[in-house]
């Protein structure tokens, strides 16, 4: 029930919304970001963009008054402590693992920045509290594996019954991984309707151009920046949806005998999938000629949806993140690696 009074039960309408973009934006949130131990990166989020370097990161959110609320914190790098953690295929789970931590915790400080001038009902400071923080991340992961991994496997298997054909592992996946993307293009779709996320687009738009920008060691400035692409091809979009392409192949080779067990190997082939993604999206943003190059065709294409162009504001934002990862990376004497 709302508050009593209309004020009070706007800013409650105000309070949901808020969050209901803050979870909206968590489960964009591999898609919007592009990680990579050696390399420069960044993540958009809401109303601004946080950028790692090897050794740090820094954000930079725009406040409802237009000024700038930054951050910074060191990043330790997984393989410089056990240096296993860096080999071929192990790399791209340990970085993507570390990759969706820091990329809750950027979310998080961002919706926290929105979230200072609304205040509960006895006067509290509004905020993404500890068991707030957690609720959403099991929540996140559960509609991961829900939408796209439960959905089209049961989907498919029912479909059975109309189209006796798919009882062939080869179609079945096919037909699975159609649904897959299905719905994972429905809902990058749906939520580019969605005003507030779309400025979340924009900003992936100024971090893709500030990176590319800083790769070809250009000055960076507004002017500068706003002549590169928005289309980067290490980016969470085309990670996303060269883990669908991949998956059909995977599971092709999986023979489907009984839902629990079919349902368990989606889940336990999803690391499998996801390290060798990630050396294909490595490859290909170092040889845009090669055969791999055409895997993340697809994911450059649909970043004319997850990317916008941006305003020289939002630009700005990347810019100072940058900067701030930057001035931190060189106090802990770190070295990069431009691709």
């Amino acid at each position: 029930m709302y508050p009593c009074g209309p004020v009070a039960r706007l800013r409650s309408i105000m309070s949901l919304l808020s969050y209901l973009r803050f979870h909206a934006a968590l489960q964009l949130s591999l898609a919007l970001e592009s990680a990579e131990e050696t390399l420069v990166g960044g993540q958009a989020v809401l109303e601004g963009v946080m950028m790692r370097s090897p050794h740090a990161w820094g954000i930079a959110i725009r406040r409802p008054n237009g000024e700038l609320a930054t951050h910074s914190e060191p990043l330790e790098k997984a393989s410089d402590k056990s240096p296993w953690k860096g080999w071929p295929f192990i790399r791209g789970i340990v970085t993507l693992g570390s990759a969706m931590v820091l990329g809750f915790k950027a979310l998080r400080y961002s919706a926290d920045v929105a979230l200072e001038d609304e205040k509960t009902e006895s006067g509290e400071k509004l905020e993404i509290s500890g068991w707030m923080a957690a609720a959403n991340i099991l929540l996140s992961l559960g509609f991961f594996i829900f939408m796209y991994k439960f959905v089209p496997f049961a989907a498919t298997r029912a479909l059975r019954h109309q189209l006796p054909q798919t009882s062939n592992q080869f179609l079945f996946a096919l037909v699975e991984g159609i649904i897959r993307l299905a719905i994972f293009l429905a809902f990058i779709w749906l939520t580019s309707r969605w005003s507030d996320i779309r400025r979340v687009y924009q900003y992936h738009g100024a971090e893709h151009k500030t990176v590319f920008a800083f790769e070809n060691k250009e000055s960076l400035t507004a002017d500068a920046v706003q002549r590169y692409s928005t289309f980067h091809p290490r980016c969470g979009t085309s990670f996303l949806m060269t883990v669908m392409i991949i998956s059909i192949a995977v599971y092709a080779l999986v023979p489907v005998h009984g839902f629990a067990a079919g349902f368990a190997a989606r889940l336990l082939l999803l690391p499998v999938i996801a390290g060798g993604s990630y050396e294909i999206i490595r490859y290909a943003a170092k040889r845009r000629s090669s055969l791999f190059a055409l895997m993340t065709a697809p994911g450059l294409w649909l970043q004319r949806i997850t990317t916008q162009p941006p305003d020289d504001r939002q630009v700005e934002c990347a810019i100072v993140a940058l900067n701030h990862a930057m001035e931190l990376e060189a106090q802990r004497g770190g070295e990069l690696v431009i691709a």
